[in-house]
């Protein structure tokens, strides 16, 4: 497989479900897995990601997203709360 780098966009061997890599996870079995995202459908309505083992996973020619979160990483933010 092609090293894996979120912001490339990838197709699933088996069904053909294509979008944006934007999470990956590893873990300890082996059974790395990335969560893709597809575009937004002819309405402009987001469609739901789907997680796929990374095995399963061709990169496509789309071109890759790349973001600025320079000012604003996230990483020091807690997680929204509804209490």
């Amino acid at each position: 497989m092609t090293p894996l780098v979120l912001g490339n966009t990838f197709i699933d061997r088996i069904t053909g479900f294509k979008g944006v890599a934007v999470g990956h996870v590893e873990y300890l079995t082996g059974c790395n897995q990335t969560l893709l995202v597809p575009p937004v459908d002819a309405e402009g309505k987001l469609r739901g990601g789907e997680w796929f083992d990374d095995q399963r996973l061709q990169v496509s020619e789309a071109a890759p997203v790349h973001l600025d979160n320079g000012a604003t990483p996230g990483h020091d933010a807690l997680p929204p709360r509804n209490y």
